[in-house]
């Protein structure tokens, strides 16, 4: 997967300033499979950053807690929602929920997303493709919210930065339904 450009940025909560990153973008399109392809580019301090180590790529649950990206799916119309979270570790959590944080347990999501992740001096790239059956069936449109974790190693009191593309409430909450506000056609609508 291949992006000259990230046409997206996310930004920082403001009540979680980050001054060891200078910004992060992104870029996802819906691919003729019907899988969502995902890129993020983080740049700022990658020494005073907290990016984990590698691992076998299973499924891992409260990757959050440490610098994650991760990606919100929900149809048009529609409260039900996807979360996926992609660990630099390459270890990748999915959840499925009917509504506003209510878990749905009968829509078990167990396809793993392919996870590339590279760092460079001064920037981090993950990539991820969520597979078609992952995603929301259903609708001519999937929105989507875009956003990160970021863990600093020397910040005492807020270590962790959230980012999105829209903070819509005073508190970080990626689950809130305002911030889901990338749209794609969704090329794996049911018939």
């Amino acid at each position: 997967m291949q992006h000259n450009d990230y046409p997206l940025t996310l930004l920082c909560h403001p009540a979680t300033p980050a001054p060891v990153v200078r910004t992060i973008e992104a870029h996802a399109t819906m691919q003729p499979d019907g899988s969502l392809a995902i890129a993020y580019r983080l740049w700022g301090d990658m020494v005073r950053l907290r990016i984990p180590e590698p691992q076998a790529p299973e499924r891992t649950d409260s990757l959050w807690e440490h610098t994650c990206f991760e990606a919100f799916v929900g149809a048009t119309g529609d409260t039900a929602y996807r979360e996926f979270n992609f660990s630099p570790s390459g270890q990748w959590a999915a959840y499925a929920f009917s509504g506003y944080r209510q878990p749905d347990a009968s829509a078990a999501l167990r396809s793993a997303p392919q996870i590339t992740a590279r760092l460079f001096a001064g920037r981090f790239e993950l990539e991820a493709v969520i597979a078609a059956d992952a995603l929301p069936p259903g609708t001519d449109t999937l929105q989507i919210a875009l956003s990160a974790v970021v863990e600093a190693v020397d910040i005492v009191d807020g270590s962790h930065s959230y980012w999105a593309l829209r903070h819509p409430v005073q508190r970080p909450d990626f689950h809130h339904r305002d911030a889901f506000i990338l749209e794609l056609a969704n090329p794996h609508k049911a018939v």
